[in-house]
């Protein structure tokens, strides 16, 4: 960070302690979301859940996120970021007990809830300010600021892994405390710059039309879609209550949208899958594989955190030399391959195939967010938490739930060609999510089983967490194919730079 920065924003020193005052916030979201992948295991044999619970859980760290990015994108400049700290800064620090005293699915449900919308809130603040701060270099500095997120997943990871899989699984649960405490010490009494829309003069309305009427289907299309699942709306219901929301909106923007933030959007969708939606599986699907090793499923996370913690810091010299679509499609190729190979691996073929998987997803939502940023310096805050609030709602409410979705019908379906006794016998109700109707093994039942239906079980079971992987390599090949159009756009408009917010006001793309 250089004094250069430091222009109307308040004094270098203060700059400084802000941005890594947000550095930590982000942390603090990590630690939530490893401390998640390695505590999940013990709340499904605690609580009986089945794959497509743990998924739902996952999902909930997700989905609320974007709730609260989105509607506090909307007034996050007339109530401060200051306060919207203090409101996440609660969230994160009640989560926990929440989660301690858990009696239950839906106790686990509303506590992971509660610590989605903090971590939301957080990501809403920390953006804006840093995109402020920096707007000469936003997309270097968005990715400086979100190695704050690989850093979290090493850090916390490592703690957790360190203290075993007998330590009861509520101490790994308090561990988020530590980065809490720490950025809401630092945060206090802070003063947050003025976004750079707000100092250019571009009103409210500016603003909601840069989104648009097209934005807004997808968005609140996954929005109720989730909260419908939650509440037990039925589909005519859902579809009113978007419709509503929809026009309302659309009536006071009047306007659909840049096509091109709308492609963006788009796009978010397969990247929060290929980076979150694994992510949140990646301990558990590795699992098998792993203990060949005698290591936890969750070393595989904290390896390709480190690969991308390390390779945000210096994403500056690899931008200028790619340019952002040009790594975003170059990312995609390898991420590909990453996956393809983390399905096929054995031993420690595994640290290889991961590798390149970190590499893979190392540069996708900083970057993504940097491209925002740039092209759509109008939009304010809401363009730019939009399209990571999509990212969030696209992992929580298909990305996520649908890794489990895949395994729950591929152990159903080979356990039933292989043993249909055993199949009877351990296979539980057939219960509903957004992908149909499934019917998952009952965890207290397969506790009465012998050791070889055990074993049987455990090897069916392990080839569906690896064609799960081999699944999600799908979503890297459609972005890769999404970023070339884009590179070939720009390339026939004279090449990609970013706008400059006061000669936006003309843009259509």
């Amino acid at each position: 960070m250089s004094k250069k920065d430091d222009e109307n924003l308040g004094s270098y020193d203060e700059m400084r302690w802000l941005f890594w005052a947000c550095f930590i916030a982000l942390i603090a979201t990590a630690f939530g979301f490893i401390i998640r992948t390695q505590v999940i295991a013990d709340w499904g044999v605690q609580f009986n859940l089945s794959e497509t619970q743990k998924g739902e859980l996952f999902g909930v760290g997700l989905w609320p996120f974007a709730i609260s990015i989105v509607l506090f994108s909307f007034v996050i400049d007339k109530i401060g970021y200051g306060k919207a700290m203090i409101f996440a800064f609660v969230c994160h620090f009640s989560s926990v007990f929440l989660l301690i005293f858990a009696n239950g699915y839906w106790m686990l449900y509303i506590g992971t809830f509660v610590v989605s919308l903090g971590s939301g809130t957080v990501e809403a603040v920390i953006n804006p300010v840093v995109a402020t701060m920096f707007s000469k270099q936003k997309t270097k500095w968005l990715n400086i600021l979100h190695a704050g997120w690989p850093g979290g997943l090493v850090l916390g990871g490592l703690i957790a892994l360190g203290m075993g899989v007998d330590m009861d699984w509520r101490w790994k649960v308090g561990l988020v405390l530590i980065p809490t405490i720490i950025y809401g010490v630092m945060m206090f009494k802070r003063t947050f710059p003025v976004h750079e829309r707000v100092q250019a003069g571009v009103s409210f309305k500016a603003m909601l039309q840069e989104a648009g009427i097209l934005s807004a289907i997808i968005v609140v299309g996954l929005m109720v879609r989730e909260v419908g699942r939650v509440f037990d709306w039925s589909l005519v219901t859902e579809v009113i209550v978007a419709l509503v929301l929809l026009i309302a909106y659309g009536s006071y923007v009047r306007s659909l949208g840049r096509p091109m933030f709308f492609f963006l959007l788009l796009i978010m969708i397969p990247l929060a899958t290929t980076e979150l939606g694994t992510d949140s599986w990646i301990s558990d699907l590795m699992t098998p594989v792993m203990a060949e090793l005698g290591l936890q499923g969750g070393w595989v996370l904290v390896y390709t955190a480190f690969i991308m913690m390390v390779l945000r810091f210096f994403a500056g010299p690899i931008i200028e030399k790619f340019s952002p679509l040009g790594l975003l499609a170059i990312s995609s190729v390898i991420a590909t391959i990453g996956l393809i190979a983390l399905s096929r691996s054995f031993g420690v073929a595994v640290f290889l195939s991961a590798t390149l998987y970190g590499l893979g997803k190392s540069f996708f939502w900083p970057t993504m967010l940097g491209v925002v940023a740039e092209r759509f310096p109008k939009g304010g805050a809401l363009t730019l938490n939009a399209i990571a609030g999509v990212g969030m709602l696209s992992v929580g409410v298909i990305g996520a739930a649908f890794l489990g979705n895949i395994q729950d019908k591929e152990i159903d379906r080979e356990l039933l060609s292989t043993n249909s006794v055993l199949h009877e016998r351990i296979v539980g109700e057939e219960k509903t999510s957004v992908f149909g109707t499934y019917r998952p093994i009952d965890q207290e039942k397969v506790v009465a089983i012998n050791d070889e239906e055990k074993s049987m079980l455990a090897t069916i079971s392990s080839t569906a967490k690896k064609n799960a992987l081999a699944t999600v390599a799908i979503f890297p090949v459609i972005m890769f194919i999404c970023y070339l159009i884009l590179i070939f756009y720009f390339r026939s408009k004279g090449g990609y730079k970013p706008e400059d917010i006061s000669e936006a006001s003309g843009a259509t793309t």
